[in-house]
C-alpha cells in the first residue's frame, strides 16, 4: 500500500502550487499519516453534529463522556508532541465540542424530567 501512496504523492508533487508548498512538505503535510489520521477523524465531529437532531433522551452519557474526554486529552497532545500537530488539534478541539454539547442537553434533558421512581 505504501508503495501506491508513494507513487500517488510522487505524481501529485509537481501539480502542487508554489504557494501551498509548505503545507505539502511540511513534517505533518499530507505526505504522512500525521495529516490523513485527524482528516478521517471528522467523521466523529460529524456524527456528533447529526446527533444533535437525536432526542435528548436517547443520548448516550457515557459514549459522550468519552469521546469529550480523549476530544480534550488528544488537543493536548497534539501541542506537545514534535512537530505540533494543528490538523490534530482541530478535530479534537471539535470532538470535545460537540460531545460536551451532548453532555449538556442529556443533562438538561434529566434536570427536566426527572425518572419517576416505582
Amino acid at each position: 500500500m505504501s508503495k501506491i501512496y508513494n507513487g500517488l504523492v510522487a505524481a501529485a508533487d509537481p501539480l502542487v502550487p508554489g504557494m501551498l508548498r509548505p503545507l505539502w512538505n511540511h513534517p505533518a503535510g499530507p505526505k504522512t499519516v500525521f495529516f490523513w489520521a485527524p482528516m478521517f477523524k471528522w467523521g466523529l465531529v460529524l456524527a456528533g453534529l447529526s446527533d444533535l437532531r437525536r432526542p435528548a433522551d436517547q443520548l448516550s452519557v457515557s459514549q459522550a463522556g468519552s469521546l469529550a474526554a480523549t476530544g480534550l486529552v488528544w488537543s493536548r497532545y497534539s501541542l506537545v508532541i514534535i512537530p505540533k500537530n494543528w490538523t490534530l488539534f482541530a478535530v479534537n478541539v471539535f470532538v470535545a465540542g460537540t460531545q460536551i454539547v451532548q453532555l449538556y442537553r442529556a443533562f438538561d434533558h434529566s434536570r427536566k424530567h426527572p425518572k419517576v421512581e416505582k
